[in-house]
């Protein structure tokens, strides 16, 4: 169909794939007409795991498609590989993931691919899935280029109806599909034959061999799928590629959470702390119940040679009725810790309960009923409780974080409390409530230090989100910090906060990664330690060390929304915009409404030419975030600028300087709008008044690749040192 050459694209400074008619078909206009289809097929597609097209043109006579160049090999070199014949099941699933996202991509679109086969599948060098040569694509509503009753395509890969020259719909790409998990897993064909008309043969009359016959170690779920995938009749298959889809990420999700167990040298105790349950009369106790869990969590981060998962991925199950061995395998802990809380006046009944994930059953459980002003006794007996029953050895120092109190006034503490639930809502209002109370809480106790680092946390989201100005919420961050850490140099939150403000406002690179040091010092059990730390390596250009951060901060809290989209963000800013889409895509399957996932996912596209994704993304951003969050809004009009969308991009300039007049705006997202519309003056006035300002996006100028155009101007090198970013 074509022969592939590596190319410069001169005018665009690119390496591309250029795709030329074979010279023994160039007068043949069925193979020309096939040509072109095979451009219009393809480029009405812009998805992650579909090659894209540039564009189609004719040059000395001869047509051909510019095309992304991908490196990598084809499934099929890989499956020859005898050292990657048989890979890991979690690794086909994965795969498999991709393949189907971007057919179904392709049926969506009415594009029926009809070719697919492993030698059409490329694997990057960074494990990405590229579906390329659609060829012998059907497009719905175009008309045929081949006669009736012609059969296409590879053999090996054909649906019984395809072989038999029928007309085809979207599940003979699914049989295909179906051939090449069964290829990947097995390192064989299906169906095969000395010559085609056997190979016809077998596949209209018989069956594969059963998989599991050739891997054992097969589950029963991804056998399910091929075989369903391969039913003779297109009616027996999915009948469409979103179902299977479903029970891939399904089985993906399971792989990822049910891992081979450690050996009993390796094997580290762990737990999982749920929210308790109020059985109060009284909904507004939640935050009690809630902060109730925080406090044991905190407590038990302390002991060395305990795994506890993060409150974020703890609380995920809040209100949820899953079975505890489910939750215990997603959270990937061998014990669950949950309880209840029932306050009537002064008096509490509270009960905790010790499960073990394996059988479901109890390790240990207890009821306390005691007065008010014994809850912090209550904490330190079960923390203790929950630790001798996972026999882990206590040394003194442990002993003593682990019963540690910050204050004695219980009002105090619960103010603190209500603090710490209204900041994790992260909203505007909840983190203007979360100060009130910390505030109230040190009028009741002025030595508590706890409430200051929760002043300095909903400070430093203010100015990150941009709420308000940066010189507004970043000095008061910072001043919260360093009171906390006066009372408690032990404190991994009060460093963490104190290292954001050096970094975000402050720009003393050195003095914010001592600080982020000494937080993992202080407890590296922190998962937001290393997911601060991770953003942090990645705006340095420490690229490797980033990744490793942040996939550590996984490990510690695997469901956390905003760990999992700062995957994404590392990855963009290492210029992986593959693995960076495919992180954020993971996240908002997690959860569509996490605007944060979308913001990424956007600036990813954008560096992959999908604009039409990238300008829904900022859309759904906005959507989500309410219409008048400015970030959000540059967000847009940056995608706007840099796909050619002028007249878009400067009514969101306009946008922004009315929303200006009401709050804060962000200088260097409108800097970013101005360099797409080639208005590098006027963009470098914006880049000079975001430093003034201290903006703290002004971090990411080292790696931001929207900033590429600029990077050789006198005046970006003379920015970069004023930064301290380069010497």
């Amino acid at each position: 169909m074509g022969v592939v050459y590596k190319a410069q694209d001169t005018r665009l400074d690119r390496i591309v794939a250029l795709k030329f008619l074979p010279g023994h078909l160039l007068c043949d206009e069925d193979a020309k007409a096939r040509f072109v289809h095979e451009a219009k097929a393809a480029s009405a597609l812009n998805h992650t795991n579909i090659t894209t097209i540039y564009e189609i043109d004719e040059a000395g006579g001869e047509c051909f498609i510019s095309m992304e160049y991908v490196e990598g090999k084809s499934l099929k070199e890989l499956i020859k590989n005898k050292q990657t014949r048989k890979w890991d099941i979690p690794k086909i699933a994965t795969l498999g993931v991709q393949m189907v996202e971007g057919l179904s991509k392709a049926h969506q679109k009415g594009i029926i691919h009809r070719d697919i086969k492993s030698d059409n599948i490329m694997l990057t060098n960074e494990g990405m899935v590229k579906i390329m040569d659609f060829g012998l694509a059907k497009l719905k509503g175009v008309s045929k280029v081949t006669k009736a009753g012609t059969t296409l395509g590879t053999v090996s890969y054909m649906s019984p109806e395809q072989t038999r020259g029928e007309d085809v719909d979207h599940r003979a790409d699914i049989w295909s599909l179906g051939v090449i998990l069964y290829e990947m897993i097995t390192g064989q064909l299906p169906f095969k034959g000395d010559y085609e008309q056997a190979v016809v043969y077998s596949i209209l009359n018989e069956e594969p061999k059963p998989i599991t016959d050739l891997r054992p170690d097969l589950p029963g779920e991804l056998e399910q799928i091929v075989n369903t995938a391969l039913s003779k009749s297109p009616d027996s298959r999915y009948q469409k590629a979103g179902d299977i889809l479903v029970d891939l990420r399904k089985l993906r999700k399971e792989l990822e959470f049910v891992k081979e167990q450690p050996s009993a040298k390796r094997r580290q105790p762990s737990i999982a702390v749920l929210p308790f349950t109020n059985l109060s009369a009284d909904p507004e106790q939640e935050y009690f119940c809630d902060g109730m869990a925080e406090e044991i969590i905190n407590a038990l981060t302390h002991i060395e040679g305990l795994r506890v998962v993060a409150r974020t991925s703890a609380f995920a199950f809040k209100n949820k009725h899953e079975d505890i061995r489910d939750i215990g395998r997603k959270l990937n802990v061998e014990t669950l810790l949950e309880g209840s809380v029932r306050k009537a006046g002064s008096r509490l009944r509270i009960t905790a309960q010790l499960v073990n994930v394996t059988d479901g059953y109890h390790l240990w459980s207890e009821r306390y009923d005691r007065e008010m002003e014994d809850v912090f006794a209550i904490q330190d007996e079960i923390s203790l409780a929950i630790v001798d029953r996972l026999k882990v050895n206590l040394l003194g120092e442990e002993k003593a974080a682990l019963v540690k109190r910050y204050t004695d006034n219980l009002e105090a503490y619960n103010l603190y409390l209500k603090g710490r639930y209204f900041w994790n809502r992260r909203s505007e209002g909840g983190l203007q409530r979360g100060i009130e109370f910390f505030q109230q809480a040190i009028e009741k106790d002025p030595s508590y230090a706890l409430p200051y680092t929760g002043i300095a946390d909903c400070y430093n989201i203010l100015g990150w989100y941009g709420y308000i100005s940066p010189k507004k919420a970043f000095p008061k961050a910072k001043e919260a910090a360093e009171k906390s850490l006066k009372m408690d140099d032990t404190l991994a939150e009060a460093h963490t906060s104190l290292a954001a403000v050096r970094e975000f406002y402050d720009w003393d690179w050195l003095a914010a990664e001592r600080e982020y040091k000494r937080a993992i010092d202080c407890n590296a059990s922190y998962a937001s330690i290393h997911h601060r730390y991770a953003e942090y390596l990645s705006y340095m250009g420490r690229h490797e060390e980033s990744i490793a951060e942040i996939k550590r901060a996984q490990e510690l809290d695997p469901l956390s929304l905003v760990i999992n989209a700062v995957v994404g963000e590392v990855y963009y800013y290492a210029r992986q915009y593959d693995q960076a889409i495919e992180a954020s895509q993971r996240t908002i399957e997690m959860d569509p409404s996490f605007v944060v996932a979308h913001f990424f996912l956007a600036f990813a596209y954008a560096q992959k030419a999908m604009y039409d994704e990238a300008i829904a993304e900022a859309r759904k951003a906005i959507e989500l975030s309410g219409e008048g969050i400015p970030v959000f809004v540059a967000l847009l009009g940056t995608i706007y600028s840099y796909s050619g969308k002028r007249d878009q991009a400067e009514k969101v300039l306009h946008q922004l300087r009315e929303l200006s007049k009401q709050r804060y705006v962000s200088p260097f997202y409108i800097a970013l709008i101005y360099l797409g519309i080639g208005q590098k003056n006027q963009a470098f006035e914006w880049l000079e008044k975001a430093f003034d300002e201290h903006d703290h996006a002004m971090e990411t100028l080292k790696v931001d690749p929207m900033l590429d155009s600029i990077r050789s101007d006198p005046r970006f090198k003379a920015l970069l040192k004023k930064m301290g970013l380069v010497k």
